[in-house]
């Protein structure tokens, strides 16, 4: 099975990095005053986007040993003992492969522990508990078995208003308030809501990862004009 990628802290990934930070910048924000307008923005910069990484994603083999940690020093020093078959270097290919293991999972736990606060999420990497004993629901004193059952006390019990006269007339009585009005993107707000992001997500069709955009919008020119799109959407 063979997929498109770009490997992380790769020359290819900086490539595309410094290709979507142009596409950004190339963009045409200087009228965005209807939705056909922004649509049209937003259209030219996934083009782009989808461009920049056609030009420096790398076909891939996936296999079972496939593994997230693996880089280029893997590689080689695999290829070297292939070559050679000698003891050495089959000590050396297996202290890069430890040695790199350590480094990405060292850097793993230090990026969920200090920097997210997240300490739960390494319980992904712990062995996997049973679930505790699950007890069925009861309703006056017997235990709902059948679906039509179940379905009967559900529906009894979170649908007792329904049919109910309701009078009206007391919404007339609830003073109007003030229609606020939807407040603008701000620098600080995007980066504070982009800090939170995990780099480790999965990520979208467009292939930008949270780290990425991180990178990019450390720049104010490259961040204004997200922000001017984002406030046009409300605006408009």
């Amino acid at each position: 099975m063979f997929k498109f990628s770009i490997a992380k802290n790769s020359k290819e990934e900086k490539s595309f990095i410094k290709n979507v930070s142009l596409a950004i910048k190339n963009i045409d924000i200087s009228d965005l005053s209807d939705s056909c307008k922004i649509e049209e923005a937003t259209k030219s910069l996934a083009s782009r986007i989808e461009y920049a990484w056609k030009l420096n994603a790398k076909q891939v083999q996936i296999m079972k040993h496939s593994k997230s940690w693996w880089n280029e020093e893997c590689n080689r020093t695999l290829n070297n003992y292939r070559i050679t078959r000698s003891l050495d270097n089959w000590k050396l290919f297996k202290s890069t492969v430890k040695s790199t293991k350590r480094i990405f999972f060292d850097d793993k736990i230090q990026e969920i522990a200090n920097k997210k606060h997240r300490p739960w999420e390494l319980m992904n990497w712990v062995n996997k508990h049973k679930l505790p004993a699950i007890e069925s629901i009861k309703y006056n004193n017997h235990q709902c078995l059948e679906i039509d059952n179940l379905w009967n006390v559900l529906h009894s019990t979170f649908n007792m208003a329904l049919h109910c006269q309701v009078n009206v007339n007391i919404l007339n009585e609830i003073t109007d308030k003030l229609i606020l009005s939807w407040p603008t993107f701000s620098k600080v707000e995007f980066r504070l809501a982009l800090a939170n992001c995990n780099n480790s997500f999965t990520p979208g069709p467009d292939k930008l990862l949270w780290s990425h955009l991180k990178t990019i919008f450390i720049d104010d020119d490259y961040l204004n004009v997200i922000i001017s799109i984002a406030n046009a959407c409300i605006k408009n």
